[in-house]
């Protein structure tokens, strides 16, 4: 009990000792530290942010982790600081078992840049394994007639520590009969043998009883014993012999069971059952042998009943032992080694030193995201491992040391084409023939602020009545971005610019989130028929993106104004409006004629007159067209001389509006002054009354200038482009194949090429005033026709030549004549 007691205070004395004496130095730039084992667990190995020359601070911010090739993980870092210390008891036989080295390789693991440090850790032994005796109590049977000197070998004692601290001595108990001898055996290994020193008489004592202590290198000394129980047998005296003392050979590992080894053979000079041998493997044989090899007792032969493991083990040494049937029974030692052939059975492994990191797609190349290290259980060419990547990735294996690779970046990065890559590491080793593994590893892509917005059209046309209710939605834009989370986001506003000098945003505004454009007020297509507003889809990234898109609204006209009566003056004043009329009058005479105009556009504005009432319907006609009034007949001498016409003045609209105008003629005798025209009617009330309304002069005025201005504006863009891609004026004049010299074409054509108006006279303007104008937007919607639309004027013929002239002027185009119309089929 003292001595047990002395020995665990030399050995926590020897720990301290240790603990308090560590070196640490670095080779080849690996910083590499020496510590005994079995420290207690927070024991400091050394400064390892001094050695790899870090800050205290670089611990956290680059999140400094150390890692260990072993299952368990021995060492944690002191992030206070910064001392490699002892996180478990660390026991150097269950590391490195007989190992004369035992170093323990670490990896620290340092981000932002990602870096790699390998540190080694060598385990010192020290004496805290007794040896020990596999065979506590040993029992052997000797002859009295063994010869003087002859050896008889014992059981070696093991010890679970190495160098000075294993087995060194053996002490045998003083006897009269034995002495121990040291034989040498291989690997400068020593085992202790028996030696008879004075020959054996049974009858004098047939058992002795000796102890065999085994004692080690160690500070202080450990011990362990075997009991020795010696029988003297009697006669018997020739040992078997074997035909070598050693037997060597070599088994591939992928050897299959039930394969013969090899065969043993022994004799013995004896005769009868003192000469029949049998077979076995030594009493102190491990398990780990019994479990794998098998002998036959008999014939000696050994075959093999489990599976031999290269990485398990190199080699088998096994103790075989020749027996005899003799009384006493005599047997004789051998030694069988075999040598296990490495094959290779192990397929790489691939191990990631650092998991991926995300990486921003617009990433340099080179970028590290991660590190890999590849292992192979095999040795020698079975054991060198190398790395590929699958074709068609942006990334590759840069190759740093020891196995170890980086994963970095080697092309550019598109998120919006690839989020995210599993890319697929494919490790081989260099056996025959090679085995491999594979591993994926996922990298994400995060998303860099790259991509505008983009609208679903660079434009968009609208088409909104007048007189639509204030808050309506009138359209809605939509952009989408390719880009992810806040880069994706859209949010829509309206570019400022003007409309009639008013800015854009007084007509409309937007809702920013979805695009939605509502107006603010109602439109009257007879102020306002089209504004542009500048609509732009801008993201929230940083910096943030943008892009614009124009939407075109056309207000489209509703019926919404009456004809308004310009002629005669007196009707607008609300007032009859007298004529005279010679009775001499003959059939056709031009009377007056009726002058109304419309404020709305198109169809709307198309205005036609019709007789109501009359004092003699039989006497008077009204042109359906021009207003025009004439007689029907000659006036009779019974004819009353005071006229009534109520003249009715209705639009094209829907629903239709009207206006209504009351002309009394009064019939004379003897004047024979004819009305004229239009033009003649209309200047006599100026020079007679000089009563004409603001208005007319107004509208009049604004006509000749807007005629005038079209004109020279025609002229000069006809000089300008021969190739009619601008405004221009053609007239029937202008086609040689097309002659008519009672008519009259004019066709006016928009800049971007549809036509605005077309205008048919009929032979003689002056008297006849046959006239037709129609002007459209050409943007109108219209689901089968589109330009514009011609009412008939006076015959089928002015059509005919209509049609002609647009053939020959705009050959891409289908003309057609259908239901009192000219249309452009599109």
């Amino acid at each position: 009990m003292t001595k047990r007691m002395g020995y665990q205070d030399w050995r926590w004395l020897a720990l301290w000792w240790h603990h308090f004496f560590l070196l640490w130095s670095t080779i080849h730039g690996q910083t590499r530290y020496s510590i005994p084992e079995e420290l207690k667990q927070g024991s400091v190995v050394g400064n390892l942010a001094k050695d790899l020359g870090l800050r205290l601070s670089d611990i956290f911010d680059r999140k400094l982790r150390v890692s260990s090739e072993a299952d368990e993980q021995y060492f944690s870092v002191d992030a206070g600081k910064g001392e490699l210390v002892v996180n478990d008891r660390i026991d150097r036989e269950a590391l490195c078992g007989q190992s004369a080295s035992c170093v323990l390789p670490l990896q620290v693991v340092l981000e932002n840049p990602l870096s790699l440090h390998r540190i080694e850790v060598e385990i010192k032994d020290i004496n805290d394994n007794s040896p020990n005796f596999q065979t506590k109590e040993l029992s052997l049977q000797i002859s009295e007639t063994a010869a003087v000197g002859t050896r008889f070998p014992l059981e070696g004692a093991e010890d679970s520590d190495v160098g000075s601290n294993s087995v060194k001595s053996y002490i045998l108990t003083k006897n009269d009969c034995f002495t121990l001898k040291m034989k040498e055996v291989e690997d400068g290994k020593t085992v202790p043998e028996l030696v008879l020193e004075k020959p054996l008489d049974r009858e004098k004592k047939a058992v002795h009883q000796l102890l065999l202590t085994a004692l080690d290198g160690g500070n202080p000394v450990m011990s362990g014993t075997s009991q020795i129980t010696i029988s003297v047998l009697d006669v018997n005296d020739n040992f078997p012999v074997f035909d070598k003392s050693t037997y060597k050979m070599m088994l591939g590992e992928n050897t299959a069971k039930d394969t013969f080894v090899i065969k043993i053979a022994a004799t013995d000079a004896d005769e009868g059952p003192n000469a029949e041998v049998e077979f076995s493997f030594a009493s102190r044989t491990p398990a780990s042998v019994l479990s794998i090899f098998e002998i036959n007792s008999l014939t000696g032969e050994i075959h093999l009943k489990g599976n031999l493991d290269y990485e398990k083990s190199t080699s088998y040494k096994i103790e075989i032992t020749a027996t005899d049937k003799g009384l006493p029974r005599m047997e004789s030692h051998c030694r069988l080694q075999i040598d296990v052939v490495d094959v290779n059975d192990n397929t790489p492994e691939i191990v990631l030193t650092s998991e991926p990191q995300p990486v921003r797609e617009d990433s340099p190349s080179g970028t590290v995201v991660a590190l890999v290290n590849a292992r192979d259980a095999d040795s020698g060419n079975n054991s060198k491992v190398t790395l590929r990547l699958a074709r068609g990735s942006p990334f590759t294996l840069k190759p740093s040391f020891s196995n170890n690779y980086a994963l970095v970046t080697s092309g550019v990065l598109d998120r919006e084409r690839f989020s995210e890559y599993n890319i697929e590491i494919t490790a081989t080793d260099s056996g025959s023939p090679p085995l491999s593994s594979k591993k994926m590893i996922p990298v994400s892509i995060t998303d860099v602020n790259d991509n505008p917005p983009i609208f679903t059209q660079p434009s968009y046309n609208v088409y909104l009545k007048e007189n639509g209710v204030p808050g309506s939605i009138l359209y809605s834009v939509s952009a989408s971005d390719l880009d992810f989370s806040e880069n994706a986001k859209v949010s829509y506003s309206i570019l400022d610019s003007k409309v009639q000098d008013v800015s854009v945003s007084s007509y409309v505004y937007i809702n920013s989130d979805n695009g939605s454009i509502y107006s603010m007020h109602s439109f009257d297509y007879e102020k306002l028929k089209v504004f542009q507003i500048q609509v732009q889809a801008k993201d929230q990234g940083s910096p943030s993106l943008s892009s614009n898109a124009t939407v075109h609204v056309f207000i489209l006209d509703q019926n919404d104004n009456a004809p308004a009566v310009i002629y005669p003056s007196s009707a607008a004043l609300g007032s009859l409006s007298h004529q005279r009329m010679s009775r001499s009058a003959k059939a056709g005479h031009l009377v007056t004629k009726v002058t109304a105009v419309d404020a709305d556009s198109g169809h709307n504005a198309w205005i036609s007159y019709k007789l109501a009432e009359a004092t003699d319907m039989s006497l008077f006609t009204v042109n359906l067209y021009t207003g025009e009034v004439r007689t029907k007949r000659a006036v009779s001498e019974q004819e009353d001389s005071s006229q009534r016409l109520l003249i009715e003045i209705k639009d094209d609209g829907e629903p239709v509006q009207s206006a209504t105008v009351t002309v009394s003629i009064l019939l004379e005798d003897g004047l024979h002054e004819p009305i004229l025209d239009l033009r003649q009617k209309v200047t006599e009330p100026i020079k007679k009354t000089g009563r004409i309304t603001l208005y007319l002069i107004l509208s009049l005025a604004s006509v000749s200038v807007l005629s005038l201005v079209t004109f020279l504006i025609l002229a000069v863009k006809c000089m300008r482009n021969s190739r009619s891609s601008g405004s221009c004026c053609m007239t029937r004049t202008d086609f040689d194949n097309y002659k008519n010299p009672n008519r009259n074409l004019q066709i006016q054509l928009n800049t971007d090429g549809p036509i605005k108006y077309v205008e048919v006279l009929g032979g003689d303007m002056l008297s006849q005033s046959q006239s037709f104008r129609s002007c459209m937007s050409p943007m109108s919607p219209m689901s089968e026709y589109s330009d514009f639309t011609l009412i008939k004027p006076s015959s089928t013929t002015d059509f005919n030549e209509v049609i002609s002239v647009l053939d020959a002027s705009l050959p891409d185009s289908t003309w057609t004549f259908e239901s009192q119309q000219v249309s452009k089929k599109t």
